[in-house]
C-alpha cells in the first residue's frame, strides 16, 4: 500500500508503538490555513481514508474536525492537544498521536537500540488500563521481576488512569542512571512499588544454541525476543550456521515477544515455509490483501514453537502462520490477542501518528484479536527467571524437547 513514501506498517504495543480529501467548507477561500491548523487536518485526513472502522466509533468524523479547528491554536503544543482529543473519541488504544521526540524514540526502538526501563506495554482494550506486554530481556524492568499482564497503576506517583500510551512511556524514559517509581498491581497480589534505575538496552532479537536431546540428538533453539529491523537476517544466520552444525529439529521460543514490525513477522514465516498463505490482513472496505510464502524454506526440519500470554502481534501471525500450515505444532498458553495492524505515518512538521488500519486473520481465517491462539499443548507454567528458560525448570521447554523427541523417532531420524 502505498499511501505515502515514509510509511511502515506496525503492529505495534508495543513500542515495541503519516490521501487527499478537500479541505471543507470550514474557511472561505480567502483564509489561509496556519500551520498548526494544517497539521491538525493532516491527521483528520490520513483516519478518513485509511481508519479501520468506517463508523469512526459511531460518530460524525467532518464534526469532529469542525470541533477541533474552532478554538485557537497558538502553537504546537495546542495543535497536539487538539489532535490527541480528536484521536481519542476514536476509543482505540492503538491509534495515537507521537510529537517529534515520542517518534524518533518509536524509530529507534524498532531499529534495534533502546534506553530507558525496558518495558513494552499496552493499553488493555477492555479496561482501558495500562499493562506490561513484556519486559525487555536483561532490562531494568526485567531484572525488578515485572512481568507481562502486570498493571501499571501510577508513575512516579502520578495515576496511569488518564494518560495516553505514549504519556505513559514519556514519564518512564529519562537519562542512563536517573530513578523512576511505579505502582504495579499483580492478580491476587498487594499493590507493589517498584523502583527502576533506567539504562541503555540492547536489543539483539535472536538468541540461538545447539541442544542436545535426551537421546542425543542436536536441536537448534531459537529464542526471537521482537520484531525489529535486525531480525530476519539475524534469524538466517543463526539457522544456517545451526543446520551446518547438524540440527535435525528446532524449538522456536516466541514466549513475551511482543511483536514489532509486521514485514519482519512474514519475512520470519517464509523461513520457515516452502509454500502457503502465512496472514489475509481485512481493511475496512472489507477487502482481503494477502501474504504468500516464496519459498524455499531455509530448512525443513520438525518444529515446534513455544509461546504464552506474552507472545503478542507479530509473533501471534508467525505463529498463527506455523500453525495453520501444519509446519509447527505449538506449546504453551494461550497468546495475547491483538490481531489489528497499525501504520505509521510520518507528519509534516516530524512528529508521527500510527493509525489502526486492518485487522489480520491466521491463514485458516481465524480472527484472533482479544482471543490469542490456543497452543496444540496446553502446559500452563509459573513465571520463570530469564536464567531458567530452556532449561529443566522450564517445563514448557521440557514438553516441548519431549515432543519433537517423539517426531524425530515416528520419523526414524
Amino acid at each position: 500500500m502505498g499511501f505515502m513514501n515514509k510509511q511502515v506498517f506496525r503492529l505495534g504495543f508495543s513500542l515495541l508503538l503519516a490521501f487527499c480529501l478537500g479541505f471543507g467548507s470550514l474557511v472561505s477561500p480567502a483564509m489561509a490555513l496556519t500551520q498548526e491548523q494544517k497539521l491538525v487536518s493532516e491527521v483528520w485526513r490520513i483516519v478518513n481514508r485509511s481508519y479501520l472502522d468506517e463508523t469512526f466509533n459511531h460518530q460524525n468524523w467532518a464534526d469532529v474536525r469542525q470541533q477541533a479547528l474552532r478554538k485557537p491554536l497558538p502553537n504546537d503544543q495546542a495543535a497536539y492537544r487538539a489532535i490527541q482529543k480528536m484521536l481519542k473519541s476514536l476509543d482505540d488504544p492503538f491509534t495515537r498521536f507521537l510529537d517529534p521526540e515520542q517518534y524518533r524514540s518509536l524509530q529507534v526502538n524498532t531499529s534495534g537500540e533502546l534506553t530507558g526501563v525496558g518495558l513494552q506495554i499496552a493499553l488493555n482494550p477492555q479496561t482501558g488500563g495500562l499493562e506490561v506486554i513484556t519486559p525487555i530481556e536483561g532490562s531494568p524492568a526485567e531484572k525488578a521481576g515485572l512481568r507481562p499482564r502486570d498493571r501499571i497503576l501510577k508513575i512516579e506517583g502520578l495515576s496511569t488512569e488518564n494518560l495516553t500510551l505514549d504519556e505513559a512511556a514519556k514519564r518512564m524514559r529519562g537519562p542512563v542512571g536517573s530513578v523512576v517509581t511505579l505502582l504495579i498491581a499483580r492478580e491476587g497480589k498487594e499493590y507493589k512499588e517498584v523502583i527502576l534505575v533506567r539504562d541503555r538496552i540492547e536489543l539483539n532479537p535472536v538468541v540461538a544454541e545447539l541442544r542436545l536431546s535426551p537421546e542425543g540428538k542436536p536441536i537448534g533453539y531459537l529464542r526471537l525476543t521482537q520484531f525489529n529491523a535486525n531480525v530476519v537476517i539475524r534469524l538466517a544466520d543463526a539457522l544456517n550456521s545451526l543446520e551446518k552444525k547438524g540440527a535435525v529439529a528446532y524449538i522456536l521460543d516466541l514466549r513475551n515477544n511482543p511483536g514489532g514490525l509486521l514485514q519482519a513477522g512474514i519475512e520470519v514465516a517464509r523461513q520457515w515455509l516452502d509454500s502457503g498463505t502465512i496472514v489475509y490482513t481485512v481493511n475496512r472496505q472489507g477487502i482481503q490483501g494477502n501474504f504468500e510464502a516464496l519459498g524455499p524454506a531455509l530448512t525443513q526440519d520438525p518444529l515446534v514453537i513455544l509461546v504464552n500470554e506474552g507472545t503478542a502481534s507479530a509473533s501471534e501471525i508467525l505463529a498463527g502462520a506455523l500453525q495453520d500450515n501444519k509446519r509447527a505444532q505449538l506449546v504453551g498458553e494461550t497468546t495475547f490477542g491483538k490481531g489489528l495492524i497499525q501504520s505509521l505515518f510520518e507528519l509534516s512538521d516530524g512528529s508521527g501518528l500510527a493509525v489502526t488500519i486492518a485487522k489480520y486473520e491466521t491463514p485458516k481465517h481465524r480472527d484472533i484479536n482479544k482471543l490469542g491462539i490456543k497452543p496444540d499443548k496446553l502446559i500452563p507454567q509459573q513465571p520463570i527467571t530469564r536464567e531458567q528458560i530452556g532449561t529443566e525448570g522450564d517445563s514448557q521447554y521440557q514438553a516441548a524437547m519431549e515432543l519433537l523427541t517423539k517426531d524425530l523417532v515416528v520419523a526414524g531420524s
